[in-house]
Protein backbone atom coordinates (compact mmCIF):
# COMPACT_ATOMS: atom_id res chain seq x y z
CA UNK A 1 0.00 0.00 0.00
CA UNK A 2 1.48 3.40 -0.95
CA UNK A 3 2.33 5.66 1.96
CA UNK A 4 3.74 9.07 2.85
CA UNK A 5 5.31 10.18 6.12
CA UNK A 6 4.38 13.69 7.24
CA UNK A 7 4.79 15.91 10.30
CA UNK A 8 1.78 16.72 12.49
CA UNK A 9 1.06 20.45 12.17
CA UNK A 10 -1.78 21.00 14.65
CA UNK A 11 -0.71 22.79 17.80
CA UNK A 12 -2.51 20.23 19.99
CA UNK A 13 -1.50 17.24 17.86
CA UNK A 14 -4.06 14.81 16.46
CA UNK A 15 -6.64 15.28 19.19
CA UNK A 16 -10.43 15.81 18.98
CA UNK A 17 -10.88 18.59 16.41
CA UNK A 18 -8.07 17.64 13.98
CA UNK A 19 -8.94 13.94 14.30
CA UNK A 20 -12.60 14.66 13.50
CA UNK A 21 -11.69 16.72 10.41
CA UNK A 22 -9.36 14.01 9.11
CA UNK A 23 -11.83 11.19 9.83
CA UNK A 24 -14.63 13.07 8.06
CA UNK A 25 -12.45 13.54 4.96
CA UNK A 26 -11.63 9.82 4.91
CA UNK A 27 -15.27 8.75 5.34
CA UNK A 28 -16.34 11.15 2.57
CA UNK A 29 -13.61 9.76 0.27
CA UNK A 30 -14.99 6.25 0.72
CA UNK A 31 -11.62 4.49 0.53
CA UNK A 32 -9.54 2.88 3.28
CA UNK A 33 -6.82 5.07 4.80
CA UNK A 34 -4.61 4.23 7.75
CA UNK A 35 -2.33 6.29 9.97
CA UNK A 36 0.59 5.00 11.97
CA UNK A 37 3.52 6.25 14.01
CA UNK A 38 7.00 4.77 13.81
CA UNK A 39 6.89 1.20 15.04
CA UNK A 40 3.20 1.36 15.89
CA UNK A 41 0.19 -0.46 14.55
CA UNK A 42 -1.77 1.34 11.83
CA UNK A 43 -5.20 2.69 12.78
CA UNK A 44 -8.29 3.39 10.66
CA UNK A 45 -8.15 7.07 9.68
CA UNK A 46 -11.93 7.03 9.19
CA UNK A 47 -12.36 6.94 12.98
CA UNK A 48 -11.55 10.06 15.03
CA UNK A 49 -11.28 7.89 18.15
CA UNK A 50 -8.72 5.60 16.52
CA UNK A 51 -6.71 8.60 15.29
CA UNK A 52 -6.61 9.98 18.84
CA UNK A 53 -5.25 6.66 20.16
CA UNK A 54 -2.02 7.37 18.25
CA UNK A 55 -1.16 10.09 20.75
CA UNK A 56 0.49 12.08 17.94
CA UNK A 57 1.66 15.45 19.23
CA UNK A 58 2.69 18.49 17.17
CA UNK A 59 5.89 17.66 15.28
CA UNK A 60 5.37 13.88 15.43
CA UNK A 61 6.02 11.83 12.29
CA UNK A 62 2.87 10.06 11.04
CA UNK A 63 2.67 7.71 8.07
CA UNK A 64 -0.46 7.97 5.93
CA UNK A 65 -1.28 4.90 3.80
CA UNK A 66 -3.91 4.40 1.10
CA UNK A 67 -4.25 2.74 -2.29
CA UNK A 68 -5.86 5.94 -3.63
CA UNK A 69 -3.09 8.46 -4.40
CA UNK A 70 -5.41 11.49 -4.38
CA UNK A 71 -6.92 10.61 -1.01
CA UNK A 72 -3.46 9.83 0.37
CA UNK A 73 -2.27 13.30 -0.66
CA UNK A 74 -5.35 15.01 0.79
CA UNK A 75 -5.12 13.25 4.15
CA UNK A 76 -1.35 13.85 4.33
CA UNK A 77 -2.00 17.55 3.70
CA UNK A 78 -4.60 17.64 6.48
CA UNK A 79 -2.21 16.01 8.95
CA UNK A 80 0.41 18.66 8.13
CA UNK A 81 -1.98 21.60 8.61
CA UNK A 82 -2.75 23.37 11.89
CA UNK A 83 -6.41 22.33 12.01
CA UNK A 84 -6.95 24.19 15.28
CA UNK A 85 -6.25 27.60 13.77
Amino acid sequence: MPSKTVTVGSAVGLHARPAAIIAEAVVNAGVPVSLSMDGGEPVDAGSALMIMTLGAEKGAQVTVSSDDADVLAKVAELVEQDLDA
